[in-house]
C-alpha cells in the first residue's frame, strides 16, 4: 500500500493535518539515495515509549498506510510479545516497523529495519551487510556530528526541533532555521523530531526535511 492510497477515514483532524504535512515534506525534499540505494522513506515516524504508551499497537492500528512505527522497548519485560503484536498490526495496516537498537528482536519478528541511537550509529554498516533490505535510521542531535559514521544509514532523525516534554536529558531546541541548516549540511535525508504538533508542523515547510517524527503528540493525534 502506498503513501498516496492511505486510508484516512479513521484519522482525527490532528492526525490528518500531521499526515498531510508529512506528505508535503516528503514530496518536496531533495531526493537522496545513500550509497546508491533506492530508498523509499516513510513520511512519518511514530516513536513508542513503554512508560508513556503501554499499548502502542492501538495507535499503530490507526496510522496511515506508508508511515512507520519505531518500537523502543528500553529493556522492559514482554518486548518480544509487544513487537510481534506490532508486527501483526503494522502488516495489516500497511505500515513499516522498525525496532529501536535491538537488531536481534527486529530479525526475530520480521521487522522492516532498526532505529539506532546516536551512540550506536557505527553499527549500521555491519547491519547493512547482514540485512541489506532493512530501513536503517539513526538519531542525531544539534551537538553531534551529522556526518559521523553514516555508512549503511538511510536517514537521520534530528532532535529536538521545538521544546519538548521528553524525559531524555534536556537539549536546546534547534528551531526551524537550525533544522534547515542541518538539512543543508547533511549528506543523508533528515527527519524532524521533537515538540512537533499541529500548531507548528506547518513551519517546517521549506526546511528540506524528508518527514516528521513524534512521540506523545503523535500518540494523541493518531491514537484517538
Amino acid at each position: 500500500m502506498s503513501v498516496t492510497d492511505a486510508s484516512l477515514d479513521v484519522l482525527s483532524d490532528e492526525g490528518r493535518a500531521l499526515w498531510t504535512a508529512a506528505l508535503a515534506l516528503a514530496r518536496a525534499a531533495a531526493p537522496v539515495s545513500p550509497e546508491g540505494r533506492p530508498v523509499a522513506l516513510p513520511p512519518l515516524l511514530f516513536f513508542t515509549d513503554p512508560i508513556r504508551m503501554p499499548e502502542p499497537w492501538t495507535t499503530a492500528a490507526r496510522l496511515p498506510a506508508g508511515s512507520a512505527v519505531v518500537y523502543r522497548h528500553f529493556g522492559t519485560a514482554g518486548a518480544e510479545a509487544t513487537a510481534r503484536r506490532l508486527r501483526e498490526v503494522t502488516t495489516h495496516r500497511g505500515v513499516r516497523l522498525l525496532i529501536g537498537l535491538d537488531a536481534d528482536l527486529a530479525g526475530a519478528v520480521g521487522a522492516d529495519g532498526v532505529h539506532l541511537p546516536e551512540r550506536a550509529r557505527n553499527r549500521a554498516s555491519d547491519l547493512r551487510q547482514t540485512c541489506p533490505d532493512w530501513l536503517i535510521t539513526t538519531a542525531a542531535h544539534p551537538d553531534g556530528d551529522l556526518d559521523a559514521a553514516t555508512s549503511g544509514i538511510d536517514a537521520l532523525v534530528l532532535s529536538p526541533i521545538f521544546p519538548t516534554n521528553s524525559p531524555s536529558p534536556p537539549r536546546s531546541a534547534l528551531g526551524v532555521e537550525g533544522l534547515a541548516e542541518a538539512v543543508r549540511r547533511s549528506t543523508l535525508p533528515v527527519y524532524a523530531l521533537g515538540g512537533i504538533d499541529v500548531t507548528n508542523v506547518g513551519a517546517l515547510a521549506g526546511t528540506g526535511a524528508c518527514g516528521i517524527a513524534g512521540v506523545e503528540a503523535f500518540n494523541r493525534a493518531f491514537g484517538v
